[in-house]
């Protein structure tokens, strides 16, 4: 039953994603993604480049953006995810 449950809540968290992801034709040039979509696709981005392989309609990017702010906002969960994970690795020893 706990497996059962485990794998609903995983299906439901991806089927939330999916209307959420670059390249999902959300956005265009009258609607470009800001800043904080870039901070959203940023965080999702390792999901995102998985689904990518499966998928020609989903992005690792969004093309339709504001540009410089939309930049920031997708560096910023990567930056943090990696030097977070790389600066744990050496403690604890």
């Amino acid at each position: 039953m706990r497996r059962l449950m485990i794998i609903l809540l995983a299906l439901l968290i991806l089927a939330a994603l999916a209307g959420c992801v670059p390249g999902d034709g959300k956005h265009d040039d009258d609607d470009p993604a800001d800043f904080w979509w870039g901070m959203w696709h940023g965080f999702i981005a390792v999901i995102t480049l998985i689904w990518s392989f499966f998928s020609d309609n989903v992005r690792l990017y969004e093309v339709h953006n504001t540009g410089w702010w939309y930049d920031l906002g997708f560096m910023i969960p990567l930056f943090t995810g990696f030097t977070i994970g790389v600066s744990r690795k050496g403690h604890g020893k």
